[in-house]
């Protein structure tokens, strides 16, 4: 009777870490989804800003070019990981655009940059909520895949450690600055 009971309670523990566990992965997984989303938004945005600047500044080919190749990298970038690498090359390419931007004034008073500017820094905003999330949730989640006695049952189950998202600029942690005024 005894050894029922303690089986009984020992698969019941090892039920709840396993939901425990799963809820977490559930959340992580909504959270990146959330970043994917901004992500695509903050892609959809370059080729227009691209644009905008080359009307002006056709001759700056070079950033142009080294622009649309760390969207594409970005674009194709799968994992925590490489989408940070990536998404890092991608925001210090911006910010040499947004430098070749700031020499020509008339562009900085062109009401669509502008817009597009604005566009950007919401998306900006939203990214850094949903990656300050996200590193919350994979926080949560791989302190419990790694603590005693939840370890356990990770391993059993083999829920892997996840990785955190920085989105870290190559130079420095900084966002582009999308305000000229």
């Amino acid at each position: 009777m005894w050894l029922m009971l303690v089986a009984a309670a020992t698969v019941l523990w090892a039920a709840l870490i396993y939901n425990g566990l799963v809820q977490l992965r559930v959340r992580a997984d909504g959270a990146w989804s959330d970043i994917s989303v901004q992500l695509k938004r903050r892609h959809d945005l370059v080729p227009n800003l691209v644009e905008a600047v080359k009307g002006y500044a056709a001759h700056e080919k070079n950033v142009f070019i080294q622009v649309t190749e760390a969207r594409s990298r970005a674009m194709q970038a799968t994992t925590p990981k490489d989408k940070d690498a990536a998404e890092g090359m991608l925001t210090g390419t911006l910010k040499s655009l947004f430098a070749v931007a700031e020499n020509y004034p008339q562009l900085r008073a062109n009401e669509n940059f502008i817009s597009l500017q604005h566009s950007l820094t919401e998306i900006e905003d939203a990214l850094q909520n949903a990656r300050r999330y996200y590193n919350a949730v994979v926080r949560d989640y791989n302190t419990k895949v790694e603590s005693i006695p939840d370890r356990l049952i990770a391993q059993a189950a083999r829920f892997p450690r996840k990785d955190f998202f920085q989105l870290d600029a190559p130079e420095d942690a900084k966002a582009p600055n999308a305000s000229f005024s």
